[in-house]
């Protein structure tokens, strides 16, 4: 279109606009969408909302469509696309059609509520080959293959799907202690990595064309599978696993847990080879283990913790979650599990109403529920600067170091900023002489194994959040700048800052072994402190975190802090009984 970003076309992402009063057209995220039906319930801005990559049926999605069927009875004329790469177009015509809205309320009533018109894409044939055999470990395996067709495949890029960072960073790895095995007259091998995490710098190289005699090998989560398209590939390998977001309604604990993709991952995945020329798709699993997976996957408001989108629904009025018209209805108990924390958390009153003004201020904040609890009570505690940094860290997830050959020296460089009393503090350490010594420096992040674009983006959280905090009436007095480095046991207010952490973060909490291990309270989940963490291989009696993943065999928990257990009761009474 020609045009400036902000002016005519803009775009706005979690803690960052870039839009003007010119804008006419808008892209944003789901949950940005919701937010703003906060404040403008009809959406009354908008005359047409298009929702893209509905079929991967993410929770924010599925809230705006059901937000949208409701939006629509008000406002008839207001145009909805709804945009899938999947064949669940019927699926989702059937939706709005069943709430009781006619899509084209002029037209004659003998009409469907809506129109499915389908684009044909431009696909090229893929062969499938499957494995004979299960493999034990597909990281190697896919190593393996990526050789096997540079030394005999023709020319084109390499796609491999995999389920996350640690994967990806590892597999560039192993493709890098090989890279001498090649023959000096072979093609060169240029491995890069494309997940959520990385800045867009780091993302655009893979779009970049590989070049002369260099094959292009990109490592990749499922941000692959139909976000994005990259120009060249030929080949595809499929790991035939994802990691999907799981909650237990028992334990209360949230995972990222590798399982096994859908038929229609799997087919979205192959087709990724097909887009320019005729490829190949290489999948690591048996043909009869594709013909057992499922045809889709399971809808992420059917495994979820339902606190955060509870708490936005309430903040609609929308206090009868059960009658709210879901696309596909989440299970009672992650419902009563939601509510029962964010009435723990004091967000919600006897009568299951926003409590006020806690609990409308919580709602108001752009992070999740647990945080926000943490960063209202912060002023209580005397720790609101502090509360606001670590939250912005935080929000980060794990994207603060970067990871280099030489772990030694990384540790080192770590231990700078190390506090005993766990990760939060750490983290805290890291931004505040990142503000002193290296705001305008990336060389000194690069000495201190700091990721230098997240840091930057860790000032703009940190503002924006201040912002929030101001428009909500909080007063953030500070003179960051000024403050001391926190050390292990230095000052009353690292004690503070824990309490605080433990007033958001009780329902995360858990109990060290002699082991080494930790447990959850009920001590039916065994937790491992991740490696990242510096409370691994350190001892605590009790701890909170704020993250926690499943890799392999293990579950690890991530920004981790000591805590004392009678804090649990002493902030969360109504969550933690004392057993007579």
């Amino acid at each position: 279109m020609r045009c400036q970003i902000g002016q005519e076309v803009g775009y706005s992402i979690r803690f960052e606009d870039v839009t003007s009063a010119s804008t006419r057209i808008k892209f944003l995220t789901d949950g940005l969408l919701l937010r703003e039906a906060l404040v403008d319930p009809l959406l009354s801005r908008y005359s047409v909302i298009m929702v893209d990559e509905a079929h991967e049926r993410s929770l924010s999605s599925d809230i705006l469509l059901g937000i949208l069927t409701k939006i629509r009875k008000k406002r008839p004329e207001l145009r909805t696309v709804i945009s899938s790469a999947t064949l669940q177009a019927q699926q989702f015509l059937n939706f709005f059609g069943d709430s009781g809205e006619a899509v084209h309320p002029k037209d004659d009533e003998s009409q469907p509520p809506g129109r499915i018109i389908s684009v044909e894409g431009r696909a090229f044939p893929v062969d499938l080959h499957y494995l004979l055999e299960p493999c034990e470990d597909y990281l190697e395996r896919a190593v393996k293959t990526v050789f096997d067709v540079h030394s005999s495949g023709p020319e084109g890029d390499i796609l491999v799907f995999l389920t996350g960072r640690e994967e990806i960073e590892t597999m560039i790895e192993m493709i890098a202690d090989r890279l001498p095995s090649l023959a000096a007259d072979t093609d060169k091998i240029l491995p890069y990595p494309l997940f959520a995490g990385l800045s867009t710098e780091q993302q655009m190289y893979v779009f970049e064309p590989a070049p002369e005699n260099t094959r292009k090998v990109i490592c990749a989560t499922n941000i692959a599978e139909a976000s994005v398209t990259i120009d060249g590939i030929a080949y595809v390998i499929d790991s035939g696993f994802v990691k999907l977001r799981a909650y237990n309604p028992t334990t209360g604990i949230e995972t990222l847990t590798a399982t096994p993709v859908s038929k229609a991952s799997a087919t979205q995945r192959a087709g990724r080879a097909g887009r320019t020329k005729p490829g190949k798709c290489y999948r690591l699993y048996t043909e009869a283990a594709f013909t057992s997976l499922p045809d889709a996957t399971v809808p992420e408001i059917q495994r979820s913790n339902l606190a955060p989108t509870i708490l936005q629904l309430k903040a609609m009025g929308i206090d009868n979650i059960a009658r709210f018209n879901f696309i596909t209805p989440p299970p009672a108990e992650l419902i009563m599990r939601a509510l029962e924390l964010l009435y723990s958390l004091g967000a919600l009153d006897d009568y299951a109403k926003l409590s006020k003004p806690i609990g409308f201020q919580m709602a108001e904040l752009s992070l999740e529920p647990m945080l926000a609890k943490c960063l209202l009570s912060a002023p209580a505690f005397k720790c609101l600067s502090e509360m606001l940094t670590i939250a912005a860290m935080v929000s980060l997830q794990g994207n603060v170091w970067f990871s280099h050959d030489t772990k030694k020296a990384e540790e080192t460089a770590r231990r700078k900023f190390a506090v005993e009393e766990g990760d939060h503090l750490t983290l805290l350490n890291a931004y505040q002489a990142f503000i002193t010594k290296g705001k305008k420096d990336s060389k000194w992040c690069q000495q201190h194994y700091l990721n230098f674009k997240s840091m930057t983006r860790a000032v703009s959280i940190r503002n924006q959040l201040r912002r929030y905090l101001e428009r909500l009436g909080i007063d953030v007095n500070e003179s960051l700048g000024g403050n001391d480095v926190l050390r292990a046991g230095g000052r009353p207010k690292e004690e503070s800052i824990r309490r605080c952490l433990t007033s958001g973060f009780f329902a995360h909490a858990a109990r060290m072994m002699p082991d080494g291990t930790f447990r959850t309270v009920d001590g039916g989940t065994v937790l491992h402190a991740h490696p990242s963490s510096l409370m691994f291989n350190r001892k605590a009696d009790w701890v909170i975190f704020t993250e926690i993943m499943e890799t392999g065999d293990k579950t690890y928990i991530r920004d981790v802090t000591k805590i004392e257990k009678s804090w649990l009761l002493q902030y969360a009474p109504d969550f933690y009984r004392v057993k007579t």
